[in-house]
């Protein structure tokens, strides 16, 4: 499917999602800690789905109601587990395999295409260094573990994904001896590691932190009954607020921001760079915007969802806009530096593409056009709010919002967007 994307400009109200990270984390962990665990304000996405039967394969008892799942009975480590599908989702079959190697028996998982063509032989090595017999198809899915992982010391390199870490932190303490976790290179997406061990405390099990972000202890311990709040999704936010800085007209974003740590808070601090005025009051963020943006070089290490959201600003920026430090993009659900890098040059932005960024300048002439997404939910939205700005575009795979943010098109229309199926 295609969709036209005309130039538009939206405002009123729009609530931004939940967040899709946590409310991962929050699925997996009410998970393990059962009896009767709560998560409130879930994001009900192809994503968080995925999790949600993962968990009820693993042998978890789980209801849905409206915006709530209810916990009843943990997942059974006893239980014999047919194939877990992850569909598109990598944080799901990441924390998955290290729930895996707390079974005896051998579980296979597996995903979509894209997924499959996705990295896990740092997560492998290190779960069969502490008990696991893993098998795999030159390192991706799909993937067979056996366990049971009885824990010790482990070490895995942090320059892949975090979320091979959160795998690990999170099945830690349900081992028999605790797990000693070292992590060598630089890590990247770090503020993701701080969300898990945020969300690990929420469900009664702490963390030791010997050196941040390179050293942790985790001992034996138990998951307790909870309830989670999962708190607006900055991922999502950052989308929003870039559609408000080119194309908003007294637009106000709502939605509960909470005090959990995301690293996608500093596209606020970002826009502020641009020179976009950003106002949080309460539960609401509204935002003025300069006739033309200042440009700048921004480190994405941390925060390597931010790449779609940074980079279609470049539409209306004086000076160029440089992404650095954001390698780990290309391996995402898509490359998301080389499409992005091919698809805004159709726009008649001037990009220069470097193995970990890019350079964006606006030519000054920017034309419509026809932009593929390659079945990538951030890009499909990314590429949408450019369309808005530059008019008489079509913007490929509107399915991919199922991701993160099913009804993008429908509330971008209802405040003024015009983006209908083609």
């Amino acid at each position: 499917m295609k969709c036209k994307v005309e130039k538009s400009k939206i405002s009123g109200e729009i609530v931004c999602p939940p967040n899709k990270s946590y409310t991962h984390r929050a699925i997996f962990l009410a998970s393990l800690a059962g009896n009767n665990s709560k998560v409130e304000n879930v994001l009900l996405s192809a994503d968080t789905i995925a999790t949600i039967e993962a968990c009820k394969k693993f042998g978890a008892e789980i209801e849905t109601e409206n915006s709530s799942i209810i916990v009843k009975n943990p997942i059974k480590f006893d239980k014999i587990v047919p194939e877990i599908n992850t569909e598109n989702s990598g944080t799901t079959i990441r924390i998955a395999s290290g729930i895996a190697g707390l079974f005896t028996e051998e579980i296979t998982l597996t995903g979509d295409e894209s997924l499959q063509k996705r990295p896990m032989q740092p997560l492998l090595d290190a779960l069969s260094s502490i008990g696991a017999q893993c098998q795999s198809t030159d390192g991706k899915p799909p993937i067979k573990i056996k366990g049971k992982i009885t824990g010790g010391d482990v070490t895995i390199p942090g320059n892949f994904s975090s979320q091979f870490i959160s795998a690990l932190l999170i099945s830690a303490p349900l081992t028999e001896n605790g797990i000693n976790l070292s992590i060598k290179d630089n890590l990247v997406s770090k503020p993701y590691l701080d969300a898990t061990i945020a969300t690990m405390r929420k469900f009664g099990v702490s963390v030791q932190t010997l050196i941040p972000y390179k050293r942790y202890n985790i001992s034996p311990q138990v998951y307790k009954t909870a309830s989670f709040i999962v708190p607006i999704d900055f991922s999502s936010l950052a989308l929003l607020l870039s559609a408000a800085v080119l194309n908003g007209d007294e637009t106000t974003i709502k939605g509960n921001i909470g005090n959990l740590p995301q690293g996608d808070e500093v596209f606020i601090d970002i826009l502020e760079q641009l020179g976009v005025t950003v106002s949080i009051d309460e539960n609401e963020i509204k935002i003025k915007t300069p006739e033309k943006l200042k440009g700048g070089r921004f480190d994405l290490s941390n925060s390597p969802d931010l790449l779609p959201p940074l980079a279609i600003l470049a539409l209306n920026s004086e000076k160029p806009i440089e992404i650095v430090n954001v390698k780990h993009a290309r391996l995402k659900e898509t490359d998301r530096i080389a499409i992005t890098s091919r698809e805004l040059t159709k726009l008649g932005i001037k990009v220069q593409e470097k193995e970990d960024g890019l350079v964006l300048e606006s030519s000054g002439e920017l034309c419509g056009a026809e932009l593929n997404s390659e079945n990538d939910h951030r890009l499909f939205m990314a590429f949408c709010i450019a369309g808005m700005y530059v008019g008489n575009c079509v913007v490929t795979d509107p399915e991919s919002v199922q991701v993160s943010y099913p009804n993008f098109v429908e509330e971008m229309n209802r405040i003024g967007a015009i983006i209908q199926p083609e």
